[in-house]
């Protein structure tokens, strides 16, 4: 199923095309005017203002995310105590366990106290990456589940309605919602569920969010430091 996005760019393409100029380098007209009208159809359905809104939203409730840390770091309990406490007790195995059933049900638990307890490990860039690839997974986990929801009529009616939003979200803006999803911190469970309501191009969806492998290294460079 092509999203509406896809369609809609691909029939202005077509219109353009017959009006480009041709004359010194074909190719590289082509190219901008593919990338021309593919920014003008994002800015014209409002995929900047939803980034930009999307930003403000989470920056905010992320650096308090971040300061309530510190300060209970700093004033409470000391993590890496704790997190060798944790690490000491329980089984690794079952640590990952539990990330990769919340990454793959809309993602209940805040990936950060993950990245945070991997820097407490033997091994923390191989906990990261296994943290990161399980996060990866789990959203395919969520694409599935998105997908065998579509093929039950009454159950696709109540979680379309549930998630409305999403899926119109990702029906105009396909690819480029999945690495906002990917990215930033929102529940990417959600984001893939939405995807997989939509029955989004598989091959696509795994190439977007392998950018979630970005998202772990980049927080774990502040949550490393900060801890």
């Amino acid at each position: 199923m092509q999203t509406l996005d896809y369609v809609l760019y691909l029939h202005l393409f077509k219109r353009k095309k017959r009006s480009v100029n041709m004359s010194s380098s074909p190719k590289q007209n082509i190219k901008k005017s593919k990338l021309r009208l593919l920014h003008q159809y994002y800015s014209y359905t409002g995929f900047y203002t939803f980034v930009k809104s999307s930003l403000a939203k989470v920056i905010i409730p992320t650096l308090l995310f971040i300061g309530v840390l510190w300060a209970i770091h700093e004033y409470v309990i000391d993590f890496n105590e704790l997190f060798t406490t944790i690490t000491n007790t329980y089984n690794p195995l079952s640590i990952l366990a539990v990330f990769f059933a919340s990454e793959s049900l809309l993602g209940l638990v805040p990936p950060e106290i993950f990245i945070a307890w991997a820097d407490q490990t033997t091994s923390p860039i191989l906990y990261l990456t296994l943290l990161a690839f399980l996060s990866y997974c789990g959203g395919i986990v969520s694409f599935f589940i998105g997908k065998s929801i579509s093929r039950i009529p009454s159950v696709y009616r109540y979680f379309t309605l549930k998630m409305n939003k999403q899926v119109k979200m990702i029906r105009k803006w396909g690819g480029f919602l999945i690495v906002v999803g990917a990215l930033l911190p929102i529940p990417f469970a959600i984001t893939s569920i939405a995807a997989g309501l939509i029955h989004y191009n598989f091959r696509y969806y795994l190439a977007f969010a392998l950018l979630r492998f970005l998202r772990f290294y980049l927080y774990a460079v502040v949550i490393f430091q900060l801890f």
